[in-house]
């Protein structure tokens, strides 16, 4: 059994993956938009969005990240849900947030805590919050 987040981008998910590919080097295993649909929506669909993406795909180290742009053009709300990126070293950890963070807003700069020497929070310019951080917990 998995849970793996599905994000709704409002018609900015090619810009997403794009983006996501660049700060946190995102692989996409696949891409179907709505013009490839072999049947028609279930609800209309906002004029022009033939060829907006009804699903994505992509890894994020070993985990799959799925994403579309919906059905709406209605702005998204991620609220109360953060996704966790743990690095595999603080300068990966460093760059991950900067990128993650141009464009977005940092709630919690990227530095030391009590809990791990490298950890912080933001959220990224399509409002998809993330801490970023390292496991420095003794083996």
């Amino acid at each position: 059994m998995r849970v793996e987040p599905y994000l709704m981008f409002a018609g900015r998910c090619d810009e997403a993956l794009a983006f996501y590919q660049q700060a946190i080097r995102a692989q996409p295993v696949m891409l179907m938009r709505f013009r490839e649909s072999p049947e028609p929506p279930a609800m209309p669909l906002p004029p022009g969005w033939d060829d907006k993406v009804m699903h994505c795909g992509f890894r994020v180290g070993d985990t799959l990240v799925m994403a579309s742009d919906g059905m709406s053009t209605e702005a998204p709300s991620y609220a109360g849900v953060t996704l966790s990126l743990t690095a595999d070293s603080e300068a990966q950890a460093r760059q991950q947030f900067a990128a993650l963070a141009e464009g977005g807003s940092v709630f919690m700069p990227i530095g030391p805590t009590f809990w791990s020497a490298c950890f912080g929070m933001c959220s990224d310019r399509f409002g998809v919050q993330w801490m970023v951080g390292i496991d420095d917990t003794p083996a």
